[in-house]
């Protein structure tokens, strides 16, 4: 290769790829370039070399795309703040690219060509202001800041224009955080909000009083939280229900995104009285308590979560419904020990890592009319589903949800219904 790490050289960009790159090539090899947009001639710094691609850095704009615009972020762009993907792209152009990217990898990996459309989630006007949990990574001199991309680098910032006004009131960017790791600013869908504080390693930190009215916490680890000031616990809401979810415990962070993927699911799930349906991976029982309802007293839902914190928050929120349980460990372990052989209903929402060939197995034995699968990751997601296929259990529809504006990442709901020919 001519050249190497930091030397510019011209690209043309081809496509849009996973994880917020896109695609070009240069004498023979693959360039994963951010920064850029498709049918883009750009100059670009090469800031990764292997054997196999590259990956580089769009520094300047040779030939713009029509979707370009100026980043309204002033710490979005090469060497910068790696939270936000697109900022430099139009919303109309990233719910686009969102979907060509989930269709892609439903093409390559799963062998299934469907069109996919990027629905917009409420809440978030103009692509900016939705974040309601932000984790700022603290420097050795107490400075907050979100880490550049690829990066343990911390970039200091006073304003996080994805951050919701109620995470940007509490002034976490603002104050010194000496001997924090990280701090965690959250602004709960109740009015309620907390700083979450992560001590670095034997360290002591000294929390600066904010001056605003926000439950204090201090994460001491292995699921030990504990409140300097207010409760351990936030209240958020979705539906008609309220949810106890402690210190930093999962929740959706778009202020829409939790109804609307609650609604997704129940739609998809059609559960009817009587039925007995699991929620895999169940956080603090958003999706098992919408089951639950519509399951009624005569039938039963089962949550599986691995997390102890989670598990206790959503025993507290499934307490009213005696048809609904929880149970703590891995989703295989706890099925083979509970002794679960079947069910009418899964849901699955995984982490990141998706469900892997033994629980698609595992859930699939269970013979179920319907699964849904919630993912936030489209390559785990099309792999899985893959698998799923061959365990007689096709995609009958899906789903996808911009619940992370100017990032690469996206919602899925996928309906999976058995096959019974």
């Amino acid at each position: 290769m001519s050249g190497g790490t930091g030397v510019p050289i011209e690209l043309n960009i081809e496509r849009v790829a996973n994880g917020g790159w896109c695609v070009a090539r240069h004498e023979g090899r693959v360039v994963f370039v951010r920064h850029a947009l498709p049918g883009e001639r750009v100059l670009a710094e090469v800031t990764e070399e292997t054997t196999r691609f590259l990956r580089a850095d769009a520094v300047e704009i040779l030939d713009a795309s029509p979707d370009r615009v100026t980043p309204p972020c002033p710490f979005a762009g090469p060497g910068r703040c790696g939270g936000c993907d697109w900022q430099h792209a139009t919303l109309e152009a990233q719910r686009r690219m969102k979907g060509e990217v989930v269709a892609e990898q439903l093409r390559r990996l799963a062998g299934l060509d469907m069109k996919v459309e990027v629905e917009e989630v409420p809440g978030a006007p103009r692509g900016l202001g939705w974040r309601t949990r932000v984790q700022f990574a603290v420097t050795q001199d107490g400075v907050p800041g979100l880490r550049r991309h690829r990066s343990h680098e911390v970039e200091p910032v006073d304003a996080c224009l994805i951050a919701h006004r109620e995470v940007e009131r509490l002034g976490v960017e603002r104050a010194n955080w000496r001997g924090a790791e990280s701090v965690e600013a959250i602004a709960g869908s109740t009015g309620e909000r907390a700083v979450v504080v992560t001590p670095g390693r034997h360290r002591t930190v000294a929390v600066p009083d904010l001056g605003a009215d926000a439950h204090v916490l201090v994460d001491e680890g292995r699921g030990h939280v504990r409140a300097v000031r207010g409760s351990t616990a936030l209240t958020e809401r979705a539906g008609d229900r309220d949810f106890r979810v402690t210190g930093s415990g999962f929740w959706q962070v778009h202020p829409g995104a939790a109804g609307v993927l609650l609604d997704a699911v129940l739609e998809f799930a059609a559960v009817k009285p009587g039925d007995w349906a699991l929620d895999l991976y169940c956080g603090v029982g958003l999706f098992a308590a919408g089951l639950a309802e519509a399951a009624g007293p005569e039938g039963a839902v089962l949550g599986i979560e691995s997390d102890a914190r989670a598990v206790q928050d959503a025993r507290h929120n499934l307490r009213d419904l005696r048809q609904a349980r929880v149970e703590r460990g891995r989703v295989e372990d706890a099925l083979d020990r509970l002794g679960v052989e079947r069910a009418d209903v899964v849901v699955a929402d995984p982490p990141r890592a998706g469900l892997g060939r033994d629980v698609v197995a595992r859930v699939a034995a269970l013979d179920a009319a319907r699964v849904v699968y919630v993912s936030c990751d489209p390559a785990t997601l099309a792999r899985d589903l893959s698998w799923f296929a061959g365990h007689g259990y096709p995609v009958v529809d899906l789903r996808a949800f911009d619940a992370f504006p100017m990032t690469h990442h996206v919602e899925t709901v996928v309906l999976l219904v058995k096959d019974t020919i």
